[in-house]
């Protein structure tokens, strides 16, 4: 019997159709969220895309036969997402220790679940390790865009209700990582030559790069020019360029992270849920980097006694 031949890949032209019709449909429903402003609406699309990119991450795992403990990881998910959004959303502040503790639950889970097992070399550590890393990587670092939310006075105005510079903040984080993202891929596609990092990603070029700075750029200028008032806790255009330039950097670690992930495992995508783009995790990859970085300049540069 003959084999099978390989399907041919999708053309260039395709998969940006694909990717647009992608890109288009989150914005409308990042944008249908942002009109309702109702908080639960917030923090329940963060925490789906939390859970889907956490399942998606297992699934890569076993697929590569790499020992891990998917459903405490998934369990671990759900309980820190349930743990702050309650807090969140009885207006309280997360108690300081709330990421610690979690973490503390990974590592003595992970290590209780591995004395079931008999010790194989390195492989007993690599599956406490690839467990502690699913929740690290995404529902820690991810959870940060429901920190942001609450993170500027008037956040909540009014209970149950997002509103003023929380939503916009969220807003603009997800443009300039977006953008920049966008930046790279158009540039890239149109006049890419030279390499960036071939080893990791072959498709990313310098190119590339500078194009997702100068859309990092135009995204957060344009907005902070758009909402003067509603984006006034950057303090003036001095903190949103530069922003613009770190959360840019930032976002391009963040899809070159998943993509040691990816090629570590000899994965494409981490899923299919978005035609053109793949997965939950393939779309926060890059919010995974930039949601704590801006999280925390604001903490320590703009809201320091907030």
């Amino acid at each position: 019997m003959a084999d099978n031949p390989t399907p041919p890949a999708p053309s260039k032209a395709l998969v940006f159709a694909r990717r647009s019709a992608s890109t288009v449909s989150l914005w409308a429903l990042v944008c249908a969220v942002f009109v309702s402003h109702v908080s639960w609406a917030f923090l329940g699309l963060i925490g789906l895309l939390t859970v889907i990119a956490t399942i998606e991450y297992f699934r890569m795992l076993r697929a590569a036969n790499v020992r891990c403990f998917p459903r405490f990881g998934l369990l671990l998910a759900v309980a820190y997402c349930a743990a702050l959004y309650g807090f969140l959303l009885a207006g309280k502040t997360p108690p300081p220790g709330l990421e610690a503790l979690v973490f503390f639950i990974a590592l003595a889970g992970a290590f209780t679940l591995q004395l079931r097992e008999p010790v194989r070399g390195i492989e007993a550590l690599l599956a406490v390790a690839a467990t502690v890393l699913g929740f690290g990587y995404i529902a820690f670092l991810f959870n940060f865009t429901a920190h942001l939310i609450f993170a500027v006075p008037g956040g909540l105005d009014v209970p149950g209700r997002v509103s003023g510079p929380g939503a916009f903040l969220l807003l603009w984080l997800l443009a300039v990582t977006k953008f920049t993202d966008m930046g790279a891929y158009i540039t890239g596609s149109l006049i890419g030559r030279h390499k960036m990092i071939p080893h990791v990603s072959p498709g990313k070029t310098w190119e590339g790069f500078g194009g997702a700075l100068f859309f990092a750029q135009l995204a957060g200028c344009g907005l902070y020019a758009a909402f003067p008032g509603e984006l006034a806790f950057f303090g003036g255009w001095k903190h949103v360029v530069i922003l613009g330039f770190l959360l840019a950097i930032l976002a391009v670690i963040g899809d070159l992270a998943e993509s040691i992930v990816k090629r570590a495992l000899d994965a494409k995508d981490s899923g299919r849920m978005l035609p053109g783009i793949g997965g939950s995790l393939d779309l926060i990859d890059s919010v995974c980097f930039t949601a704590p970085a801006l999280y925390f300049y604001l903490k320590w540069f703009l809201l320091p006694a907030a």
